[in-house]
């Protein structure tokens, strides 16, 4: 029975070994016949979270700006957030999360706008927060990733609150997405 199995789970294996050097950027040229293909490139985790954050960042861009101006009110139920909230809550949390990976003081940083505002302004103010980001995500080195930084009354590695950012930004690109599906809008992610 095992060697009838194992060429399946070999090949399984295989697969999963390609589809993930692809899906992280390190897909290789086939190796010619008779010879090992060459060893995929290490992801460092500095990469591997710079990486994840830039995919959330075009979402997230895209998605502000998809939605209409006059859907910028738009809640599901009137106890849920209006699509301007979410986008100004990610523009806050950036702020704080980045601004303290860059050591900005909290008087340095962009205001954010009401939700009531217009959409150019909650979109600038968006843009803003990725603007700090950026620069925060930039600087991550494998060299500083679990240097310790305070935040309120948190403190965690370098890495620890940039994943916490990229965590965050998913949570909140997902509702922005469904409140898109809620208007018959495509979210950018489902666009590829």
């Amino acid at each position: 029975m095992f060697p009838t199995r194992f060429p399946v789970r070999l090949a399984a294996v295989s697969a999963f070994a390609v589809l993930s050097a692809a899906l992280y950027g390190q897909a290789q040229s086939p190796a010619p016949p008779n010879q090992a293909p060459p060893p995929a490139k290490p992801l460092t985790a500095a990469a591997d979270v710079q990486r994840a954050y830039n995919g959330l960042k075009a979402n997230i861009l895209k998605a502000a700006d998809k939605m209409p101006a006059e859907s910028y009110s738009f809640r599901p139920t009137s106890d849920i957030r209006t699509f301007a909230r979410v986008v100004n809550h990610v523009t806050e949390a950036q702020l704080r999360i980045c601004g303290t990976l860059n050591g900005t003081t909290p008087d340095a940083l962009p205001k954010v706008p009401l939700e009531t505002a217009d959409k150019t302004a909650i979109q600038t103010a968006l843009q803003a927060s990725f603007a700090e980001c950026d620069k925060a995500y930039a600087a991550i080195s494998d060299d500083n990733l679990l240097q310790m930084l305070t935040l309120g009354p948190v403190t965690r590695t370098r890495i620890g609150f940039a994943w916490g950012n990229v965590s965050h930004d998913n949570e909140q690109y997902a509702t922005l997405a469904l409140y898109m599906r809620l208007k018959g809008l495509a979210p950018p992610s489902s666009e590829k």
